[in-house]
This record gives C-alpha cells, structure tokens and sequence, in this order.
C-alpha cells in the first residue's frame, strides 16, 4: 500500500476494512463547465449525482472533493441506515402540520429499502442487513421515556408494524444486554459497512460518466462558479453537500454546525459470546440515555459502538486533531464492559471520531435557489445513511424540475434559524450538551425523567 493509502485507512475501522485502493482520484485542473457541480463526495454528494445520472444520462456532472470519496461522516458513521428523522414528528406537525409529519416518516421508512435496492442495483456490497433497530431500557426512566415515543408513533397512527414495545425477555431474546428492563423496537432500519456503501457509490456514479474530483480545495461558491485551489468550474446548478465540513464556505456558512461524535471497534468475537448475547439479526442496538450509544454487530463479528460524547470545535472548524480525544474512547471500551460484560475483556482494535451536521432547530432540510443557482442538503444529526439517500433524490426531483411527492415534504425549503455568531455559538452548543449530561446524571440518580431540563433543552433548539 501507499502512503496515502495507508493514511486515509487509518481514519476508521470502515475505512481500514474497505477493499480497493483509498488513494485519491485526481484533483481538477484547469477550467470546467458542467451540467452540475457537486461540492462533496459523501452520501448527499453522490446519492444526488447518482439520481441525476440515472434520470439524464445526458448531464454534465462533476463532484468535487477536498479529500477522498467517503473521507468525512460518510465513511465514519455507526452504518446505521436508519428511518429515524431527526426533527421528532411532533415538532414537524407543529410547524406543517400532521400529514406532513406523516408523509415524512413514510418517507423514511421507503428509504431504509430504497438504500438496500440500490446496493443490490449497483452490484455494492455493503454487508446490508435489515434487522431493525432496538433502544434498549436499562431503568423504568429510560422505559417511561421510551413509552412515550411508543405513544407519539400511535398517535400519528404508526402502529405494531411499525414500532414495538419488547419486555425485558423478549429484549434479551433479541440482543443480550445486561441490566434491561425492555426495549423498543422498529423493523425500519439496517446495519451496513459505510464506507464500502460510499466508495461503491464514486465507483458506480463514475460508471454513469459522473466525474470525480478528489484532493480539490472549495475556496467559494458565487453564482453557479465554484472556484477551487486549482481551477474553477461553471455549472447551472451548484449542489452544496458539505454537512459538518461547510460551516466556514458560503453560502450555507452558518446553517449547519460541526458536532463530532465517536467510535470504537473490538476485534472480532469468538462464537461463544455470540452465543451467549445472541444478536444473530443484527439489528442495530441503542440505549437509553439522552447521550446514548449506538453499536452493530458487523459482519466480521465486532462490535463497532459509538455515542457518549458531543463536541463542537470553535468557529466551526472541523480539524483532525478533534479525531481522537483519548477520555471519551475509554469511556466507550467502560460502555462495552457494561452492557456486555462477557466483552469486558476484548481488545480494541480501532478507535476514531468525526463531526456530523447540525441544523439550529435540529431539522435536516434540502432546497433549491434558483437566483442564486444552488441546491443544498443536510443538517441529519447523525441519522445521514438513509435521510442523504432521500435527499439526493429530492434534490435531483427539484433540479430537473419535476412534480413528485418528494418535493411536497415537508423539509423542502425549510430554513432553520442560523446558528449565532462566535462566540455565542460555541457557547450555547456547550450549554445544551451540558445540559444533556446533567439531565442524564439526574434521571440516573432520581429514577425519573426532569421534564423541566428536557422542556428547556426543546427551547434552546429552537422548537
């Protein structure tokens, strides 16, 4: 292997365990004129190219990249493609109304599918698996609370097909974790590899005669002409895919903010722990605490698990020295040992972190300017595997200009609130993931839910 393939390998465990060469695709030189520009080549970026390719094969495409295809959220996700909209149903009824809600989550659940027939299409083998997803109660506080969305999904008229409660056996019977007392339970959601899932996509969209850029530097976006360090491309359309790597390039500089999360990987288990905690359906394991953790079995029988911490770096600017803070891995080797101890004692072979997007009112939204010729997707808050694959089909919908029922949903053209000026952002995200951690603390030791902290933390989002 090369230096530079060795180096973007030690990004993840996903992107260590991808086949294939990770050195970059060359970077643009000269000046270009396309259909459309697309600035990033993770999942919005390339669900989007793919989705215009298929619908025109005649356009002009080219997505540029500041590192390599699947380098940023894309390729260091938790592998979830999971129907979870970030923006609770409640908050989007509230402000659309409720078949607008509705029409959202059915939405997702479609694209928990769409995500495995498009593997499937493109001849990607990103170890799809769909066997739900399961938030595990470790205390009657964190079961109240998961009652509650249980609730919130009947009264939108979601029912048993959709979202189950499972008592603690029947939990146990699906994935052992200790101490649980219940679980919730959805079939819409899949665990795959991530980066094998973006890397087959540049492959697939540069089958379709989509052209990749890679190791190319965005300076700025101004009327459909996207300049970069070494050229510049004019486009008709400008889609800005960026998510928690755009916080500092117009025009969506204050839209999103990085948030980095983190991840940690053991070796493979030997069949006995298997045995012994099942997950033999691979479902996609939370649990219940506001900074809750989100773990897979992969394919190779690890366990990759993430959560814990949140951290925004200043002036939202995403770093690489932001990638491993030694205190939160050992916090989530300390998660393993409780939730499996049979586990307790395995090695951690990977460890890493990487910012995703976050909207002001935690609403992910696409659009299109026409004035300004640019689209835009994004703001998931971690839930990007499935919503970008909808989004790249939405923003394909808006930009060829075609009536569907994607472009009626209710995130189309939503705007959230800019996120304030430094250093009062830095300083209100620190509040409210303080906040977060306190009302952990709090339910943990009074065995009840503080509904005045959690009201408060609704208002600081802005909803």
């Amino acid at each position: 292997m090369s230096n530079e393939d060795l180096a973007y390998r030690r990004l993840s465990l996903w992107h260590d365990t991808v086949p294939g060469s990770l050195v970059p695709r060359p970077a643009l030189h000269g000046n270009v004129r396309v259909d459309v520009a697309i600035v990033g080549a993770g999942f919005t970026g390339l669900w989007t190219a793919r989705a215009l390719a298929v619908a025109d094969p005649t356009l002009r495409i080219a997505v540029l990249e500041r590192e390599t295809a699947g380098f940023g959220a894309s390729g260091r996700n938790g592998g979830w493609v999971s129907a979870a909209f970030s923006a609770p149903k409640s908050h989007v009824a509230a402000v659309y109304g409720r078949d607008a809600a509705i029409a959202m989550q059915r939405a997702m659940f479609a694209t928990v599918d769409e995500v495995g027939s498009a593997c499937e299409a493109e001849g990607i083998d990103a170890h799809f698996r769909k066997g739900g997803s399961l938030g595990v109660a470790v205390d009657d506080a964190q079961a109240e609370r998961f009652m509650g969305m249980l609730e919130e999904d009947r009264s939108f008229g979601f029912g048993e097909e959709d979202s189950s409660w499972l008592d603690a056996g029947e939990a146990r019977a699906r994935v052992g974790v200790a101490g649980a007392v219940g679980a919730l339970f959805t079939p819409h959601c899949a665990r795959l590899h991530p980066a094998r899932l973006a890397r087959g996509l540049a492959d697939a969209v540069e089958r379709r005669g989509v052209h990749i850029f890679e190791r190319t530097s965005v300076r700025s976006i101004d009327g459909g002409v996207v300049t970069t360090a070494s050229g510049r491309i004019r486009a008709e359309m400008v889609v800005v895919a960026t998510e928690g790597y755009g916080g500092r390039l117009e025009p969506r500089r204050r839209a999103v903010a990085p948030i980095y999360t983190y991840m940690v990987a053991t070796e493979p288990l030997p069949a006995a722990f298997w045995h012994e905690v099942g997950w033999s359906g691979y479902e996609c394991v939370w649990d219940g605490p506001r900074l809750y953790l989100y773990a897979q079995r992969t394919e190779d029988d690890r366990i990759a698990i993430g959560g814990g911490a949140l951290r925004y770096p200043f002036a939202s600017r995403a770093r690489p020295a932001m990638d491993r803070p030694s205190g939160v891995f050992r916090e989530l080797a300390r998660i393993i040992a409780r939730r499996w101890p049979a586990a307790a004692d395995a090695r951690l072979t990977h460890a890493w972190g990487g910012p995703c997007g976050m909207s002001r009112d935690w609403f992910p939204s696409v659009g299109l300017d026409r004035a300004g010729s640019f689209a835009w997707a994004g703001g998931y808050v971690g839930d990007g595997v499935a919503a970008s694959n909808l989004a790249g089909r939405t923003v394909a919908d808006l930009i060829l200009d075609r009536d569907s029922d994607l472009v009626r949903l209710p995130w189309v053209g939503h705007r959230s609130a800019p996120w304030e000026p430094e250093p009062l952002r830095w300083l209100g995200i620190q509040a409210s993931t303080g906040l977060v951690r306190i009302a952990d603390v709090m339910e943990a030791r009074r065995g009840r839910s503080p509904r005045l902290l959690d009201a408060t933390m609704s208002r600081l989002a802005g909803r």
